[in-house]
C-alpha cells in the first residue's frame, strides 16, 4: 500500500545493487531488496516528498527530498548498517552541536540507519575546483574543523584497527608478487608500530577526499561554506585523515607540498602524521591483498616510498 507522500516507483540504480552484491553477498542483496519499502515508508513516517533524481555511491541511495511541514529541502539517505556506517549519525551530531562543518543531521532511525540531512549543493563538489593547491587548501580546512572535536565514547578506534592491521599484515604480504612491495608494507607496519600505543582520541571522518565536501546553500545559512558528507568515523590520530587528500588527484611533484600543508594547517607532528599515513597505505594494502590483489596500486606505493624516504 503506498502513501500520499511517495509518488512514484523507487527504482535502484543497476550500479549500487551490483556494488551491494560484490561487496555483502546475499546480504547486500536483501539490502537492494528492501530499498524501495525503506524508501516508501520514510517519505511516509518522516513527510517527504521527492524532489529530484536519486543519487547513489558504493553504498547508500540518497533521495533528494522536500520537507512537507517546514518546506525544507533534505536529503534522505538509505544504506546498511555496518561497522563503518553505524556511527555517521553520531559523528553528525557531536560535529553539528560542535559547528564543525559536517552536513546537518534532521532525522535519524536507529533500527534501519536511515538518515535525513540538509540539503547540500551537489552541482558543486570540491572535485570541481580546478585548482589543486587551492582545493587542498580547503580540505585542509575542512579537517581542522573536524578533528577539532573530541570523538564520543563508542565510536571505532584506531588502535583496534592498528592492532589488527599489524597482526595481519606480516602473513598477508606474501601475497604480494614483488618483494620490493612486500618490504615496503612491512615498514609501513613498522612506521605503525611506532605509534600504536598513543593512537589519539580525535573524531575523525576517514574518507575525507575531494568528492564528500559539497558547498552549502544559500537557504540553509551555508552560502560560500564547504559542507562534509558521508564520513566512516572512527576515534584516533588526526594523521590518519591526510591520505585522501594526498592520493586524490595524485600529482608526485605536488606530494610533500601537499603533506606540509596538511600538517600545518592542523597543527600535526609531522613524524607522527607521517606514520600514520603510512598507516592507511598499509590498510589499503591489506584490503587489496584480501580482495585478491597481487601489487600495490602505484600511487599508493610512491606514497608510500617518498613518506619513507626512499625518493
Amino acid at each position: 500500500m503506498r502513501g500520499p507522500y511517495a509518488r512514484d516507483v523507487i527504482e535502484v540504480p543497476e550500479e549500487l545493487a551490483a556494488s551491494r552484491s560484490a561487496c555483502d553477498g546475499e546480504r547486500g542483496r536483501a539490502f537492494v531488496a528492501a530499498l524501495p519499502g525503506l524508501a516508501e515508508r520514510y517519505l511516509e513516517e518522516w513527510g517527504l516528498r521527492r524532489d529530484g533524481a536519486a543519487m547513489w555511491g558504493m553504498c547508500a541511495l540518497v533521495l533528494p527530498v522536500v520537507r512537507e511541514a517546514d518546506g525544507r529541502r533534505g536529503a534522505l539517505k538509505l544504506q546498511a548498517v555496518d561497522e563503518e556506517t553505524a556511527g555517521e549519525p553520531v559523528a553528525l551530531r557531536a560535529w553539528g552541536e560542535a559547528g564543525a562543518g559536517a552536513v546537518e543531521l534532521l532525522g535519524h532511525d536507529a533500527a534501519t540507519g536511515a538518515m535525513l540531512l540538509e540539503r547540500l549543493d551537489e552541482r558543486r563538489p570540491l572535485t570541481g575546483v580546478e585548482d589543486a593547491r587551492e582545493a587542498v587548501r580547503v580540505l585542509a580546512g575542512v579537517l581542522a574543523r573536524l578533528v577539532s572535536v573530541p570523538a564520543p565514547v563508542g565510536l571505532r578506534r584506531l588502535g583496534d584497527a592498528a592492532a589488527r592491521m599489524l597482526r595481519e599484515a606480516p602473513g598477508a604480504v606474501e601475497a604480494l608478487v614483488d618483494e620490493s612491495e612486500r618490504r615496503l608494507l612491512l615498514d609501513c607496519a613498522g612506521a605503525v608500530r611506532e605509534v600504536a600505543a598513543e593512537p589519539g582520541d580525535r573524531l575523525l571522518h576517514w574518507d575525507l577526499h575531494y568528492g564528500n565536501v559539497l558547498a552549502g546553500r544559500a537557504e540553509e545559512g551555508r552560502a560560500g561554506a564547504w559542507v562534509a558528507l558521508d564520513p566512516k568515523p572512527l576515534a584516533g590520530d588526526p594523521g590518519f585523515e591526510l591520505f585522501p587528500a594526498l592520493d586524490s588527484r595524485f600529482d608526485v611533484t605536488e606530494m610533500w607540498w601537499r603533506f606540509d600543508l596538511l600538517t600545518d594547517v592542523l597543527d600535526l607532528d609531522r613524524e607522527r602524521a607521517r606514520a600514520w599515513t603510512l598507516g592507511r597505505v598499509l590498510q589499503n594494502g591489506l584490503w587489496g591483498i584480501r580482495g585478491g590483489a597481487l601489487r600495490l596500486p602505484a600511487d599508493h606505493a610512491e606514497i608510500a616510498r617518498r613518506l619513507l624516504g626512499r625518493n
